[in-house]
Parts: structure tokens; sequence; C-alpha cells
């Protein structure tokens, strides 16, 4: 059996491959209410079907003013569970796992509200946000707990924590972002990384399933993070109790990147040989040859797709049959699959 197609046990979870869906923002609820709409149940259900191993749901607000956009998900109320819950149910009849990416813009929100953010710095052409007190960082802490506890009750199998992409607690780990002179301040890493930290822990207490954090572990900036910032958070993170690291990278302030395939694979790499904490690799990974490579290669241990899995549903039919690799259809495909 390839590595791609064998199972991995992960806090307890077992996921029957390696394909995860990456969370990719949708901006489809028309309502702006937050909740999961028809649209969304065929979109993740159908990639179930596909035979992801894991299915994670794009990034769900856990503040009304944490969207990203105003067609963002949302677990910041208890009226949103229902939809949750009705999409993991589908997602578990496919055999698959469901995952969650709770997530805080900070201040790249583009609602009707100013965004928050660790400083009254604004994102170049957008608005400058409000510099959150000590209370509000409270509150945001408390309103990720929260939104764990809501995806308990929807029956997720796994929590992601969004810390890349110039969002909030990227924008608290990044000291491109973080110019406070408290306890929060951009003045060291360990001070930068406490928000993260405590979102973890509020998080741990409330929620004993997975915990995966996405992470942008590059800034392509020549004053922003390290990669010794960034093992250094992975090494805290994983102290904490977070289960894998999702490597991603960009975001924090406007770059000129250049993908390539499988060109954020090295962070995942360099994050696992030097910490020993589970990574995901994700960028550009189109093949089934190139995703099986990089698990053998020990470069990762899971395998995100994103765009892949929009342009072709079935994407780990596609890469078995690279991979001469029998794996079983759904019942009511077996005569086409």
């Amino acid at each position: 059996m390839s590595i791609l197609f064998s199972p991995l046990s992960i806090g307890g979870v077992e996921l029957k491959n390696r394909i995860v869906m990456s969370p990719m923002c949708m901006y489809s609820v028309h309502n702006q209410d937050g909740r999961v709409t028809p649209w969304h149940i065929s979109h993740y259900t159908s990639r179930a079907t596909g035979q992801a191993g894991l299915v994670m749901v794009e990034a769900t607000a856990v503040q009304p003013i944490g969207r990203i956009s105003m067609r963002d998900l949302g677990l910041w109320e208890d009226g949103q569970i229902e939809g949750f819950r009705e999409l993991t149910e589908l997602i578990h009849g496919e055999g698959a796992k469901a995952a969650v990416q709770l997530a805080h813009a900070g201040r790249k929100t583009l609602t009707a509200e100013a965004g928050v953010a660790p400083s009254a710095l604004a994102f170049p052409d957008m608005p400058v946000p409000v510099a959150l007190t000590l209370e509000g960082i409270e509150q945001v802490i408390a309103a990720f707990a929260a939104a764990a506890v809501r995806a308990k009750a929807a029956g997720f199998d796994i929590i992601e924590l969004h810390a890349a992409h110039g969002y909030l607690i990227n924008q608290f780990l990044s000291p491109l972002s973080n110019l406070r002179q408290d306890e929060y301040g951009g003045g060291s890493r360990e001070s930068r990384f406490l928000l993260l930290r405590r979102v973890i822990e509020a998080v741990r207490q409330v929620w004993n399933g997975p915990v995966f954090v996405r992470i942008s572990a590059d800034e392509y900036h020549e004053h922003g993070n390290t990669m010794e910032d960034m093992v250094y958070y992975a090494g805290e993170m994983a102290a904490a109790g977070v289960h894998l690291i999702d490597c991603s990278t960009g975001g924090v302030v406007p770059a000129a990147i250049a993908p390539h395939p499988g060109y954020q694979v090295p962070y995942a790499e360099e994050i696992r040989t030097r910490t020993g904490l589970a990574t995901g690799a994700v960028g550009i990974i189109t093949k089934g040859s190139q995703a099986e490579e990089i698990l053998a290669k020990g470069q990762a241990d899971l395998i995100f797709i994103g765009r892949e899995l929009l342009r072709d549903p079935y994407w780990p039919r596609t890469a078995a049959k690279e991979l001469n690799e029998a794996i079983q259809a759904p019942p009511q495909y077996e005569r086409a699959w």
C-alpha cells in the first residue's frame, strides 16, 4: 500500500488516508448569518464522497467582527450548530473525518465594522483597525473556546486554529504587525506567542480531540518572523497540546511570491525534523506521485489539497490510479469507479 492511502492515527482520531481537503474560503453565506447553506452541504460532502480522508471546513469565524467577509461561516452562536451537525453527519456517512478551521480575521476583515488588531496599524489599502484592549483580548480567547464547544456539539473530529495568512493570531505572532508594549507585545517572540498560547489552552480545556494550527511559516519580509521563530512557536505549540502544524506561508504583509509545485513543503519538513511535531504540507500539490514522494521522504504526515480538489472532487481516485492503488468506491458509484 502506498503511504498516501495508508491510515494515520492522530490524537486518537484515525484517518483512512493522508489526504486532507484544505480549508478554502467560499464566501457563500448569502444571508450573512454565518450559517451552513445547502451549497456548503453539497460542496463538502462531495469531497468526502470522493474519498478524502479528512474534510476541513473553511475559516469559520468565532466572532461576527472576526469574519473575513460578511459571507463567511461562523460558530459564534448556538443557532449555527445545527447546520454544521447536518454537514458532519453527511461527511461521516461517506467514511471521512470532519474538521473545522476556527478563525478571526483581525485587521483583514471586510465587514461593516472596523477590524481589531494587536496594534492600530492597517494592512495596506484597508482601514486602520482598533488596537485590542486587554479586555478585548480576553473576549477573543473566550470566543475561540466557545466556538470549540459548538464544534464539539456539531460533531467535528478535529479543530484547526487559523494562525496564518495575516489574520488576527498571525498579526499577534508577527513583529511586522504587533507593536504592543505589554505582555502581548512585539518586543519578543515569547510575548507575541502569548495570545496563541492562551487560545490553545482555552480550547484544550473544552475540547479533547486533536488540535491543528495553520501557520505562515515564511512572511516574505526581512523583518518578519524567521524560521528560528517558527521552530520556537512550533515547539511551544507541541508543549501546549497541539497535534499538527499545517504549514502555509505569507499574508501578514503584501509580498511578491513565486509559487511553484511543492514550494511550501520545505517548511513542513524543517519544522517536522527539528521539533518532532507532525506537519501538513500544502501548496500546489497536484499529483499522486508528488504527494507520495513528500510522505516517503518524511517531509510531512498529511497532504493538504486545495485548488486541485476544486477542479476534481474525486482527486483521491485520480491519485490512486496514478499510484496503481485500489481504493474502495462509494457503493453508489461502483459501476463506474
